[in-house]
């Protein structure tokens, strides 16, 4: 199972920041969208003084920019980069932190959020994990990839092409479409899983021997992904629901709460399949051991049956196993087929017996 390991060194500088993650060796890069709903602007590989540039431009000042950036072992441009927004510097500690849970928070006009990404690997099914950080301000928006990967490329094309609303709303918009994009990965893993634990629960593989393994493994996974659908679900609550002025979030338009409430019904399905999921593999390790323990009742019941009818004949044996001159027995022509005769007869009849009672 995936875990998430916390730091315990204390260190003596406080903004001595450091990428937690296992992504050290990805190349860093950034890409810049500029737009409004007139067109666009794409730059790839842009360097930090274009977008110095870009976010100063007066002419530009109402469109839209989203900053993405792969790659967060860079600590020097990651501190750059939100320096650029005015950020308080915990924030640029968890945005390099990669073992925080998912969390909001606005500080001043500066909105981050934090969430965990996960999808199984194509080739054992494990799951790996990515934390993916935003930074919202005016009419910017940061994302910030531990590496580079296609969750957002329909979002890009959407972009390019002035497809739905993306282009007609503001930076809230497109946070919720990123969010979106995250959970259907959540979607996709609980699919996959879903399928492991049918054939768990059919009893498909039941007969291996790392059959409990197997099971043991799909719940430490599936309480993975709860684990981190949990704190997202209590962050999107927080935000569709902040319609009082004492908790509305400011870089979040009144207009884009319903968009969010759609992402937090979407994180109560997903709990409720992976609850179910949880439920089936607890129902699928149960049947298990009732069937050996049934198993085993069954063998140990045959085992019972035949020394019950083995006892008698043992004692037979015993009593005229013993050389005794004075055993009249001993001495009679056909004694020996005598004892062999009432030996059968009273195995069949003890047989006889147990069938009757349905015991076998």
């Amino acid at each position: 199972m995936k875990r998430i390991k916390y730091s315990k060194v204390r260190k003596v500088q406080p903004f001595n920041f450091e990428y937690t993650g296992e992504y050290k060796t990805e190349p860093v890069a950034m890409q810049l969208f500029v737009f409004d709903e007139e067109g666009y602007e794409e730059y790839k590989n842009v360097s930090l003084d274009r977008v110095v540039a870009e976010c100063k431009d007066e002419l530009q000042v109402n469109d839209v920019k989203w900053l993405n950036i792969h790659g967060l072992h860079d600590v020097e441009l990651i501190q750059k980069v939100t320096g650029l927004f005015h950020v308080e510097p915990f924030i640029t500690g968890d945005v390099l932190n990669t073992s925080r849970r998912t969390r909001i928070e606005e500080l001043g006009d500066v909105l981050f959020f934090s969430i965990k990404s996960v999808l199984p690997e194509e080739k054992d099914g494990n799951i790996k994990t990515e934390q993916i950080s935003f930074l919202l301000k005016d009419n910017v928006i940061v994302s910030f990839q531990e590496k580079k990967s296609d969750y957002f490329e329909h979002i890009r094309e959407r972009i390019r092409t002035g497809g739905g609303v993306v282009r007609k709303k503001k930076n809230d918009y497109l946070l919720y479409l990123l969010l979106d994009a995250i959970m259907e990965n959540f979607f996709i893993t609980i699919e996959r899983f879903e399928d492991r634990v049918e054939e768990l629960h059919d009893g498909k593989i039941s007969g291996k021997a790392d059959f409990i393994n197997d099971i043991e493994k799909s719940r430490d996974e599936l309480n993975y992904i709860k684990r981190a659908i949990n704190p997202l679900r209590d962050a999107l609550y927080n935000l569709k629901s902040s319609k009082d002025e004492d908790d509305e979030y400011e870089t979040i338009g009144k207009s884009s709460h319903t968009y969010f409430a759609r992402l937090h019904q979407k994180c109560l399905e997903m709990l409720d399949q992976v609850e179910y999921d949880l439920t089936s593999l607890e129902s699928a390790s149960n049947f298990h051991f009732s069937s050996q323990s049934q198993r085993m009742n069954q063998i140990m019941k045959t085992l019972t049956i035949f020394s019950v009818i083995f006892m008698p004949l043992t004692f037979i044996v015993g009593v005229y196993g013993m050389n005794f001159d004075n055993m009249p027995e001993l001495h009679t022509q056909n004694g020996y087929y005598w004892v062999l005769g009432v030996m059968v007869f009273t195995a069949i009849c003890m047989t006889i017996y147990f069938k009757k009672k349905d015991w076998f």
